[in-house]
């Protein structure tokens, strides 16, 4: 049977891949599973071959894990025009909004660390916000999953939660602006499929609070200005990442200047093809 796409879930009771609505428990570990070039292929391959066993989806439901186990988390800034605007607002104030505007057009983009796997939550977890920061803001992002060997075979969704205060203050700031105990979301699941993700891929991210929306906002893939190869090959230039890694490729969607999240808000992104992750805020 022919497949346009597959979904791998990383769950307490092991590896789970979702086919053809048909729900196989696959052998092996998260990391020797996922870190595979044409990874696609050969889960076909191994469904095809009667290596896994077919699973009911309350299992799933019941025992989700975020979609990493060893993998860093890195992620690329300043690639949507909108996210530019947004950093050159927030740091204008320190006479930083320049580098936002320079590294915009520039070969080289921005990629910086963003977390240990145990800083990264899953789908139905709580994300944190930074106690010393005035302005927190969730960034909704395609993350992708890049192999030991540069190859790009997976697509997730990532919150990249950032504290827009800290890092306008100083752009020297970054990493204590990206990088806290639960400062990083990724799930639900981990999306294989044949082809590249097409343009026209819609993200969301809503935010409610008490119940009532207070952000709604939407974009496409195609008003990226890089491409997911490019990210990809400066990311691997120089860094070896022996079990893959995963990589948010940056945002479009930054609710208004003035607006940040308090505890007890919930942030629902969802992606074309991957689905759904939902994250209340501590």
């Amino acid at each position: 049977m022919f497949r346009m796409a597959m979904k791998l879930y990383r769950t307490k009771s092991g590896v789970v891949v979702e086919s053809g609505n048909q729900f196989y428990i696959l052998s092996g570990s998260w990391k020797s599973i996922i870190n595979r070039p044409r990874l696609f292929q050969k889960l076909i391959q191994e469904i095809n071959d009667s290596m896994a066993s077919p699973m009911a989806i309350q299992f799933i439901n019941n025992e989700l894990l975020p979609p990493i186990d060893e993998q860093e988390v890195w992620a690329a800034g300043v690639t949507y025009f909108r996210s530019k605007k947004a950093r050159m607002d927030e740091s204008k104030e320190s006479g930083a909004s320049v580098f936002y505007d320079k590294v915009y057009d520039a070969e080289r983009p921005e990629i910086f660390f963003k977390a240990t796997p145990h800083r990264v939550v899953g789908h139905n977890q709580p994300v944190r916000i930074r106690k010393d920061s005035t302005w927190n803001v969730p960034e909704p992002e395609l993350t992708l999953f890049i192999t030991s060997e540069g190859t790009i075979e997976g697509y997730t969704i990532g919150n990249d939660m950032s504290s827009r205060s800290i890092e306008g203050e100083n752009p020297l700031y970054l990493p204590q602006a990206k990088s806290w105990d639960k400062s990083a979301a990724l799930g639900p699941c981990l999306l294989v499929q044949e082809k590249p993700l097409d343009p026209s891929t819609g993200i969301q991210l809503a935010i409610t609070r008490n119940g009532a929306d207070v952000f709604n906002g939407s974009a496409t893939l195609s008003q990226m200005k890089r491409t997911f190869p490019e990210l990809a090959q400066w990311l691997t230039r120089e860094a070896s990442f022996p079990s893959g890694v995963y990589l948010m490729t940056g945002t479009c969607l930054v609710p208004e200047d003035g607006f940040t999240l308090m505890s007890g808000d919930v942030i629902k992104i969802s992606i074309d093809g991957i689905g759904n992750l939902t994250n209340p805020v501590e």
